[in-house]
């Protein structure tokens, strides 16, 4: 890839959004009627998928990564740990709260994420990215509206949710901000992220699934019917190659912009498939489902400003700096 390109942060989270709605898409679509409940083995072939793909780029020299290297391993592991433990904590948060309810608490982990580069990387958060923040999670809460009275319901189920959705919300901010941190100290390139974090995430999901999911010959024939054994892996397959693109696009985001920023594009992303969903699906067109969007819209408008205020500060600053 060119440099410039590479480079570019707006084509660096156009790819981002895009891969992102593909992947949210297929899954639905591909996976919808299929009711897993092993999502460790669904997670461990797409990264297998993922591998078999760039491996034959590699072989072709279409493409090309670092070799695998037990040191560099070793210290990249905690990020792959940080992102199986994520994935995880989400679907068991998901498994007990309504989606609505997840969805706020998962839009509160862009301020961890926001204040973790404050103390890491030196970063800043001016009133405009504030004001920016308020507005994404006051959308989630027009949006949830309807569901928010479960949340004042502390049934044990309830109490259960909220420990994963917390959970959830620290792993997901120390994988973003570690993920940041690892690729500037061992200066990896995109391919170099896709491939470590694939790589490692297999054995991990592996020993996940025989911990925690069910491998009773019941669930296994639920999960795969013989008769349609086949197909289903084929789906698997699928979602794997589809998740390429999020994998990739994933750490050359973070590269080239911050934490903060991808974690608030990625909560930005869900508005253009809510709208597909208003326009071509069943979602009912309400007046808090409208408004939602909309402040989603001006919430990512408002951090764009603000953004592009801090930067402009930082070049205004830059010389005073120099001249001390």
């Amino acid at each position: 890839m060119d440099t410039s390109v590479a480079n570019n942060p707006v084509i660096a989270i156009a790819s981002y959004c895009l891969s992102s709605i593909v992947m949210t898409l297929g899954n639905k679509y591909v996976l919808s009627g299929a009711h897993f409940n092993m999502n460790c083995i669904v997670l461990a072939v797409q990264s297998l998928s993922c591998l078999f793909v760039i491996f034959a780029l590699k072989a072709a020299n279409i493409v090309s990564f670092r070799r695998f290297d037990a040191e560099d391993a070793k210290k990249w592991s905690p990020i792959s740990f940080l992102l199986v433990l994520m994935i995880y904590t989400a679907s068991k948060a998901i498994q007990y709260l309504s989606v609505p309810v997840f969805t706020i608490f998962k839009n509160l982990t862009i301020i961890m994420i926001a204040y973790g580069e404050l103390l890491w990387f030196n970063g800043s958060i001016t009133p405009k990215i504030m004001f920016s923040f308020a507005l994404i999670v006051l959308s989630s809460v027009v949006a949830a509206w309807s569901d928010l009275g479960a949340m004042a319901e502390f049934t044990p189920q309830a109490l259960i949710g909220y420990f994963w959705m917390f959970a959830n919300c620290f792993s997901n901010a120390a994988f973003v901000l570690f993920l940041r941190k690892r690729i500037k100290l061992m200066n990896f390139t995109d391919l170099d992220t896709m491939f470590y974090n694939n790589l490692l995430s297999i054995p991990i999901l592996a020993v996940w699934s025989l911990i925690f999911e069910d491998w009773s010959a019941e669930n296994i024939a639920r999960n795969f019917p013989p008769e349609s054994r086949s197909s289903v892996i084929l789906m698997m397959v699928v979602t794997g190659l589809l998740s390429l693109g999020i994998s990739y696009c994933s750490g050359w985001c973070v590269r080239v912009t911050s934490s903060t920023t991808y974690s608030m594009i990625g909560a930005l992303n869900k508005l253009p498939i809510a709208v597909a969903g208003l326009i071509f699906f069943d979602s009912a067109v309400t007046f808090p489902s409208v408004f939602a969007i909309f402040l989603g819209f001006a919430a990512g408008l408002v951090y764009a400003l603000a953004k592009i205020d801090q930067k402009k500060h930082e070049n205004h600053t830059l010389p005073t700096h120099k001249s001390n």
